[in-house]
This record gives C-alpha cells, sequence and structure tokens, in this order.
C-alpha cells in the first residue's frame, strides 16, 4: 500500500451522484439488460447479452458472463488465474441468486473451475444456500466437475515473491485505465442482470483477496452482502473490500434503500456513506464498491475512493464503461 495518500471529500449531492446518461435508464427494445463492475465487465457481459439477446433467462445470462470471468479473462483476483492465500492454496468464493429469492454460493473452494457454475448447481440441487471447502469440492466432483491445480506459473511466482517480505497490505484497487501502475487494478466481479420478461438476477465470483489467511471468506458468496436480488425491487453488488461488505449486510443495505425510494446511485452512495461513518479512518485506507439496478432497468453506482469502473449493456449499446462517483479522492505520492 502506498505510504501516503491525499484524501479530498468529494460532493455528495444526491443529485449529482445519480446522473446518469438518459440512454442509460431504459432497457431498450428487448427490455433486457446486463451491468457488471470494473472494465473486464465489458466483455463479461457481452457473453450474458449472448444469452439475453436470444430471450435467454437472466439467471443463464449472469452465469454465462461470471463464467468467463473465471476463465476468459484470467487475473489475478477472480478465476482459475487468481492470486493464493499466504500459504499457497488458490481458494475460489462465488454466489449466484434469482429474483425469487432462490440462491446459493461456494466458498473456499479449491481445484474446482468455474465456482459460479458450483453455486448454481448448489442453489438448484440441494436444500442448502452455501457449501464450503472441502464439502464444496466434493460436491463439485459428485456433479461432475474435474479436480485439478488451479495455481498457475504466474501465480506461483508472484506467491514465491509475495513470502519475501509477507507483508499484507491490499491497495484500493481502481480501474486500470485510471492507475495504470497499480498491480491489483481489478478486484470481484459482480453482474446484475434483467431479462426480455422482467426477471432479475446476479451472480459474483472472486479468488478473494490476495495472501490472505487460510480459510478468509469475503462478501463475494455471502448473499446479502455481496450480492443481492429482489424481482420486485431490484438487485446490487459489491466489489472491494469484504469485510466491509459483511460488516454493513451492504448489497441487501442497497435494496433496501432502493425500495424506500432511492435510486440505484442514491441507495449505493447511502450505502457507502454508512460504511464511512462506521469506520471513518479504516474507510481512508481501503476501497469499497456498489453497483446496483433497480427493476426498471436503471442503473447506478458509487465508491469510496476514484477510480471504480462499470459496464452497461443493453439492445442500444453493448460496450458502455462508466466511471462511478466517490467520497474521497486519491493521489499515488
Amino acid at each position: 500500500m502506498p505510504s501516503r495518500r491525499t484524501f479530498l471529500q468529494s460532493s455528495l449531492l444526491a443529485a449529482g451522484a445519480a446522473a446518469l446518461p438518459r440512454a442509460l435508464a431504459k432497457t431498450g427494445p428487448s427490455g433486457a439488460k446486463v451491468v457488471s463492475t470494473w472494465d473486464f465487465g465489458v466483455p463479461a457481459n457481452q457473453a450474458a447479452w449472448a444469452v439475453l439477446a436470444k430471450g435467454g433467462s437472466a439467471i443463464d445470462a449472469v452465469e454465462a458472463g461470471a463464467r468467463w470471468a473465471e476463465t476468459g479473462q484470467c487475473n489475478s483476483t477472480v478465476g482459475r488465474c487468481g492470486y493464493p492465500d499466504r500459504d499457497g492454496f488458490v481458494t475460489l468464493d462465488a454466489s449466484i441468486m434469482k429474483g425469487d429469492g432462490s440462491c446459493g454460493s461456494v466458498a473456499a473452494l479449491e481445484g474446482i473451475d468455474h465456482p459460479i457454475t458450483v453455486a448454481r448447481r448448489v442453489m438448484e440441487k440441494t436444500p442448502h444456500v452455501m457449501l464450503v471447502g472441502a464439502g464444496a469440492q466434493q460436491f463439485a466432483i459428485e456433479q461432475g466437475f474435474k479436480a485439478q491445480d488451479l495455481r498457475t506459473p504466474e501465480a506461483e511466482k508472484a506467491w514465491k515473491e509475495w513470502l519475501k517480505t509477507s507483508k499484507y497490505a491490499p491497495e484500493i484497487n481502481v480501474e486500470q485505465r485510471a492507475m495504470p501502475g497499480n498491480k491489483e487494478n481489478h478486484d470481484t466481479i459482480g453482474m446484475l442482470a434483467i431479462d426480455a420478461s422482467g426477471q432479475l438476477a446476479g451472480a459474483c465470483t472472486t479468488s478473494g483477496m490476495a495472501w490472505k489467511m487460510r480459510g478468509r471468506v469475503g462478501d463475494s458468496p455471502i448473499i446479502g452482502a455481496g450480492l443481492y436480488v429482489d424481482n420486485e425491487v431490484g438487485g446490487a453488488t459489491a466489489s472491494g473490500v469484504g469485510e466491509e461488505m459483511i460488516r454493513n449486510a451492504a448489497s441487501f443495505l442497497v435494496v433496501e434503500l432502493m425500495r424506500q425510494g432511492r435510486s440505484p446511485a442514491e441507495a449505493c452512495r447511502e450505502a457507502i456513506e454508512r460504511v464511512v461513518s462506521k469506520r471513518p479512518e479504516a474507510s481512508k485506507e481501503l476501497q469499497v464498491c456498489f453497483l446496483a439496478m433497480n427493476k426498471h432497468g436503471e442503473v447506478g453506482a458509487f465508491a469510496l475512493h476514484q477510480g471504480f469502473s462499470y459496464a452497461v449493456c443493453d439492445a442500444g449499446k453493448q460496450d458502455a464503461l462508466l466511471r462511478s462517483q466517490s467520497i474521497y479522492t486519491s493521489q499515488k505520492s
């Protein structure tokens, strides 16, 4: 983590936070839309849109988009190329949820590619919501998944380099284009979709924080923290340091704020303010980001620090990448 940052309070006017291009407040001719976190959300959205464009369901779309992120992008924070924990183990977390409340998740899953699909199997094939560790792996193998070593040569090299200092100090993740020198420029991918019939779904998948303690689980597989979807209101997903999302039941909070009448952007902003009010000093040293979409297809986002981007895809445009507003602006020194 950089030794010094300057934090400047930005404007929190609701009208400014809610501002989005008017075209993005509509679901387009098909009534379908998909949104996701970070700049790699653009190709992930395209994988999801291939499902929605054919009249497919929101749940199939978010699974397809998340599967692309787990394998197609192959970066250090999601899927089979994720960096290991401090003991060298690659563990994966994922959750998936439908707007009717059906949901499934896996946590600390080792040796299995596509945890998002395993999470969906938990939702559809078991009476449970979450399976973890060895039990999640056993279930995946019973479902036909192949156990394999997911630690790539790149991850192995990075881990051995980290062992020289063994310093755990996650950097504030930002969009790569905002700070090209940032080594950890991405994080969890969270995805929300609405299909032509108006059904909502969401997915969230990650390899967790690099060099985390053995057994650490973040917010991504926890329904209500990293992901929450309700057909009556909308959906929300989170990215950043998962402990803060867990402490605040953050994605559930965003959806409940929308239920009370806030726009998606206003709800995300208010949830970020909640994080700051509870831990003001800690909030200056970590990133927390929220992305939300209501049942009408209106989209909004907000972050603690500048640099959070999110991708929007509908019938009118397949590659929109937007930068969210933030409470703090930060500069490397």
